[in-house]
């Protein structure tokens, strides 16, 4: 059976992350039967990460502050997350699912595909996020 996304009401998570009013930072899409569905949502990243067990595969939209002493500004990051136990068939079927998500999520600055729970670390999506952010006026002083 093909998978399908619930749009509206997947497009409405994902908006409530992108609106900097909002203290909800974070969004997952799970799946429900054969239909991608909003997940769970919360303000602080370390919630976002018990999510991510070893038995479940998901996808987040994620945001981030970021910046510099001359400017901070809001990254987003698109994770899927692929537990360690998720079998063979629904890994490979993940990567063609997260076209339908790209369909609601149209707007990161990066995209990581995470099987590893240390890469769920904050410092390090962060760092990747400003290493694919640009201008770094941080660097004259590091």
């Amino acid at each position: 059976m093909a998978t399908r996304i619930d749009k509206e009401a997947c497009r409405a998570a994902y908006n409530l992350v992108r609106d900097d009013g909002s203290v909800v930072i974070w969004v997952t899409f799970k799946y429900d039967g054969a239909t991608i569905v909003p997940g769970d949502q919360g303000a602080e990243y370390g919630d976002f990460i018990q999510q991510c067990t070893d038995d479940v595969r998901l996808f987040a939209f994620v945001r981030f502050t970021t910046g510099d002493a001359m400017s901070k500004r809001s990254k987003f990051a698109l994770i899927t997350w692929i537990g360690e136990n998720v079998s063979g068939l629904q890994r490979a079927k993940t990567g063609t699912d997260k076209t339908l998500v790209k369909e609601v999520v149209q707007n990161f600055a990066k995209e990581f595909v995470i099987s590893d729970r240390k890469e769920l670390e904050e410092d390090f999506i962060k760092n990747e996020l400003k290493k694919a952010g640009g201008a770094n006026y941080d660097a004259q002083t590091e």
